[in-house]
């Protein structure tokens, strides 16, 4: 603080009060926008693959196609394979194993991916479970 001498002022405390009260409004600003940027960005989420596995496509239309909804369409693997669907459709869709437990990929987003890896031998039917006349199957050798 500058001393003011001889003009009859006394000088003035700033409110350290008031000081922290607008450092805390500026941080919880710069918080706010840092969540935003972060929510806006174009990251991809940890539990979507970027292009691993044996990839199976979800054309557009998909909801239409039957058995030409998954492609390939059966999808000759070997044990222990992961299988990689990407969504290429304008919609949602899943890859949910017949057979309760063997696989369930969740909703899969356009444009998204989900994977699988298949351990037991056998063949793997399975459909989308959002349209459920969207089937495929698999022959894990």
């Amino acid at each position: 603080m500058l001393e003011q001498v001889g003009k009859g002022i006394a000088p003035q405390q700033p409110s350290s009060l008031s000081a922290e009260v607008f450092m805390f409004r500026r941080l919880a600003l710069l918080l706010g926008f840092l969540v935003f940027v972060a929510g806006c960005s174009n990251s991809s989420s940890p539990t979507t693959p970027t292009n691993n596995g044996t990839p199976v496509s979800i054309p557009t239309n998909a909801t239409n196609l039957g058995a030409a909804a998954y492609s390939p369409n059966p999808l000759t693997v070997t044990a222990g394979t992961t299988v990689t669907w990407t969504n290429n459709d304008n919609t949602a869709h899943t890859a949910t194993s017949d057979t309760s437990g063997v696989f369930d990929t969740g909703s899969i987003p356009p444009g998204g991916q989900a994977s699988a890896t298949l351990g037991a031998r056998g063949t793997v039917t399975y459909h989308c479970t959002i349209h459920p006349g969207m089937v495929g199957s698999i022959i894990v050798q």
